[in-house]
C-alpha cells in the first residue's frame, strides 16, 4: 500500500513538475516574441512607459524625469530588444533542460521513497532473537 501511495505521489509531482514547466516556456517564449514587437522603434518605446492610470497619480516632475531617462536609454534597449527573438530556440532548449533535471530529480526521491520504505518494512517485520540470546547467556 505505501509503495503504491508513494509511487502516486511522485508521479502526480512530475505532473505538476511538467505543468509548471510547460507553463512557464509557453510565458518565456510570448515575452520573447513581443520583445521582437518592441524593437519596431521609438513609438513602441513610448508605448510602453508610464500606464494612464498610474500616470494620474504621479507628479508631473517624476512622469518627465522617467520619460527623459527612457528616451535617453531608448537605442540600448531598442538593440537588445532587436536581438530577443532570437533567443526563442535557446528558450526552448533551456526548457527541456530544465524539466529533464528536476523529472531526474523527482524520479530518484521515489526510487530514495521506496528503498526507504522497503527497509523500515524489513526492519518492522524482522523476527526478534531475544529469546534465543537469552537462553544462550543462561
Amino acid at each position: 500500500m505505501f509503495y503504491a501511495l508513494s509511487w502516486v505521489l511522485s508521479f502526480a509531482l512530475l505532473a505538476l513538475w511538467s505543468l509548471a514547466c510547460w507553463g512557464m516556456h509557453a510565458v518565456t517564449v510570448w515575452a520573447v516574441a513581443s520583445a521582437g514587437a518592441l524593437a519596431s522603434g521609438t513609438a513602441a518605446m513610448n508605448a510602453v512607459l508610464v500606464p494612464n492610470w498610474l500616470s494620474v497619480w504621479m507628479p508631473p516632475e517624476l512622469a518627465g524625469e522617467f520619460q527623459a531617462m527612457v528616451t535617453a536609454m531608448g537605442p540600448m534597449v531598442q538593440s537588445a530588444l532587436e536581438t530577443v527573438p532570437a533567443l526563442s530556440g535557446a528558450v526552448t532548449v533551456l526548457a527541456w533542460a530544465i524539466w529533464g533535471l528536476g523529472a531526474v530529480a523527482l524520479l530518484a526521491l521515489a526510487v530514495g521513497a521506496h528503498v526507504l520504505i522497503a527497509v523500515l518494512k524489513r526492519r518492522g517485520t524482522a523476527p526478534t532473537n531475544s529469546g534465543s540470546a537469552r537462553a544462550a547467556l543462561r
